[in-house]
């Protein structure tokens, strides 16, 4: 099940960040082990087993062998050590340029390698890209990847390279190691890579840091204490953080901090993968499970602000079309829904159906299993890809070691990542759309079920509250839509019609990292207006609460004392009614003449009850009783909205009337994060007339914080941490 797997990779992310350091042994990589190193900073060691340290050694020997023996082999130079230094060493045969150009042959077997770096470091680097924090004064985007991009690429290679297939040596693979656990870093183009023979252009960058080329830049440290430096200068950082930790470093140990130059196959080992690609898609999936869980709890927080009947989410829908990922959705918006007061449908026995108005919710609640449950299973098929390609051999040549073979194909086209991340979009525009539709229907008064317009607490003449925001879900949703397009069928013939076909897989997955952000940011607005939502639904209820018994003792004053009391609770009853309907189906009035308009409301019921106690002609004044009645009650109601109102923003009630989980959320925004509601003017920062000693914040900044938190994975740990309890691992 989608959040069972969403909430161990959750789990497995909080033990990683408590040990600090991951182990590296080729086959168990996954998404939280990538998210620990790329965003977290632990630490990466390999678990250097002695059958690890075999097969990494039986794959250099076999390639040496087929080339003492004269063979043939794509891009391969030679060399030998001789006392950690690398030596020519001329062998019959002859080596091979690379793509297009293979059927060139070279006998200069250190510097095919160094060729193959050089022409792949080539890529656009502004002067701004290389400095500790990229300001944002400037018109141009970073032309830079993040940081955690390139760290989870070298974790990925590392991977890669200790399965035994790559003929690469323990000198390169722990050197790059090594960079990774002193948070030395590459600055890597962003651009450039059609991810064919795998990105070439963003690993040749992570080789010229390792082969100490002086132009290529590295970021040292962490957060304020970044700082660049070259290749050259991050080498000798390496060494001066050896002998400061109490090694000594003899001569061998100079060697080992010098320049690697890279023999036989080892710059393909390094720069054939889909390294990069699969780490952004990495990344951007972790994130997109976390957004399809919350998209569930915002729908159950939509539905409450709405007062929803939410038998849409019985087992027996889905039973009968039982496609997995709506059984799971409708089965955990029932869970969430646990001890909702707010919304109706959930009980399991037949009901009565006696609801007035639409007997049944709009599209956006009601259909949300059939609408997510295919993105979540979308969503799982593209986490079980994505972590066997973390797991996987993606260089060319490889080499077999049970059969002594090396051998040429293609596994460094990535079209298996670009499937993940093209996947990856679209379930993220799904879920944009639902929300953007959600959070219209909140904010329209036509459709919210008796809300004030725009959910304004205040005035609605003068305040507008959130209808900036509709208008910003507007543009997040048409940027999303657009970003859904594939990146698959805009592939160009590439390096001399060699690479014909190609994967874009990076490019793809760059584009679901931006689309990771919008649905972030659509995300924070959603529970921005679900909170405000529910807020009022709970205060005006509350509200309605208070007021009953000043209706009910007025309706007591206003008739004589020998009025029989079945008559008085039959006519409390019917003028009850069309108090609750007139007052929310006022909501787009001030209050005043919302106030005004619901005991106008109640005027036909009212002179009913006259005739009934006294008689068409009584002898008593109407027009008098009934001028009373409308004045004092529009008066009572008027002067208890506002005591009630004043209340509820000090204290506010609503945590009681939540579900479990959207009950969590609330009190995590609400508590933690410092979100308040939100009462329209009187927040405004710039009106200084307004009283009260709170905190006054653009809308735009308190959905800010909200965002914050889910970006860091604050808002998501808590959400997922509140579901423990009912995840069943074994569903898995």
């Amino acid at each position: 099940m989608h959040l069972n797997t969403t909430y161990l990779t959750h789990a497995h992310l909080q033990n990683l960040l408590k040990e600090k350091m991951v182990l590296i042994v080729g086959t168990d990589l996954d998404i939280a082990t990538v998210v620990a190193v790329a965003k977290f900073g632990c630490r990466p060691f390999i678990d250097k087993t002695r059958d690890l340290m075999r097969v990494v050694e039986e794959s250099q020997a076999v390639l040496q062998d087929h080339l003492v023996r004269g063979s043939q082999i794509y891009g391969i130079s030679v060399a030998i050590a001789s006392l950690g230094y690398m030596l020519t060493w001329e062998f019959g045969g002859v080596n091979t340029g690379f793509g297009g150009n293979a059927d060139i042959r070279t006998d200069d077997v250190l510097g095919l390698q160094q060729a193959l770096i050089q022409h792949q470091n080539s890529a656009i680097l502004t002067t701004r890209d290389l400095e500790a924090a990229p300001d944002g004064h400037g018109e141009m985007h970073p032309h830079s990847m993040p940081t955690s991009w390139v760290k989870g690429a070298m974790l990925v290679r590392c991977n890669t390279n200790v399965r035994g297939h790559s003929a690469i040596s323990w000198r390169v693979v722990n050197r790059l190691t090594e960079f990774l656990q002193r948070d030395l870093t590459p600055i890597v183009p962003l651009r450039g890579s059609i991810s064919a023979s795998g990105d070439l252009m963003p690993l040749s960058y992570i080789a010229g840091m390792l082969q100490g080329n002086p132009d290529i830049h590295v970021r040292m440290g962490r957060g304020s204490e970044v700082r660049v430096i070259n290749s050259e200068q991050a080498l000798k950082e390496l060494r001066n953080i050896q002998v400061r930790a109490g090694q000594s470093v003899d001569m061998d140990g100079e060697a080992d901090f010098s320049p690697i130059v890279l023999g036989p196959k080892e710059g393909l080992a390094l720069v054939n993968g889909t390294a990069p690609s699969a780490t952004v898609a990495a990344l951007a999936l972790w994130e997109a499970n976390q957004l399809a869980v919350l998209s569930q709890l915002i729908t159950c927080l939509t539905s409450e602000v709405l007062g929803a009947n939410a038998e849409w989410t019985h087992p027996f829908i889905a039973a009968i079309r039982p496609h997995p990922g709506q059984i799971e959705v409708a089965q955990n918006l029932r869970t969430f829904f646990h001890g909702s007061k707010l919304v109706t449908g959930l009980e399991e026995g037949p009901t009565e159906r006696t609801r007035t108005g639409m007997v049944q919710d709009r599209y956006s609640v009601r259909s949300s299993p059939q609408w997510i449950g295919p993105a979540i299973e979308d969503l799982l098929a593209a986490t079980k890809q994505l972590t066997t390609e973390l797991n996987s051999t993606t260089d060319n040549p490889v080499v077999n070691v049970q059969n002594h073979q090396v051998l040429c194909g293609a596994n460094f086209q990535a079209t298996s990542v670009t499937m993940v991340a093209e996947k990856t979009r679209l379930c993220l525009q799904l879920i944009g759309k639902m929300l953007f539709s959600q959070t219209s229907e909140m904010i329209n008064p036509t459709l919210n079920n008796g809300l004030p317009p725009n959910l304004a607490p205040d005035d609605p003449s003068r305040s507008y509250c959130l209808k900036g925001v509709d208008i910003n879900m507007a543009a997040y949703q048409s940027e999303l839509a657009f970003l859904a397009n594939p990146i698959s069928s805009h592939v160009q013939s590439a390096e001399m019609h060699n690479q014909a076909i190609n994967s874009l897989a990076l490019v793809s997955a760059r584009y679901a990292m931006q689309s990771v952000e919008i649905v972030s940011m659509m995300t924070a607005s959603a529970i921005y207006v679900g909170l405000q939502g529910v807020d009022l639904r709970v205060m005006h209820r509350s509200f309605l609460g208070d007021v009953k018994p000043t209706v009910e003792s007025l309706l007591r004053q206003l008739f004589p004392s020998k009025t029989p009391d079945h008559t008085l609770v039959d006519l409390n009853a019917r003028v009850w009614e069309q108090v609750c309907s007139a007052w929310y189906a006022n909501a787009s009035n001030d209050a005043g003449v919302r106030c005004e308009n619901v005991a106008k409301a109640t005027v036909d019921t009212f002179v009913q009850g006259l005739s009934r106690c006294y008689g068409p002609h009584g002898e008593v004044d109407y027009a008098l009783l009934i001028t009373a009645w409308k004045q004092t009650l529009e008066s009572n109601m008027l002067d208890a909205f506002r005591l009630s109102r004043n209340t509820f923003c000090e204290h506010p009630t609503t945590a009681s009337y939540l579900g479990r989980t959207t009950k969590t959320l609330y009190n995590f925004v609400r508590g933690e994060l410092g979100v308040p509601f939100y009462r329209g003017r009187a927040d405004d920062p710039g009106n200084h007339d307004a009283v009260g000693l709170r905190q006054k914040r653009t809308i735009g900044s308190w959905i800010s914080i909200i965002y914050e938190a889910l970006r860091s994975g604050k808002l998501g740990d808590e959400i997922l941490d509140s579901v423990r309890a009912f995840t069943d691992p074994s569903t898995v």
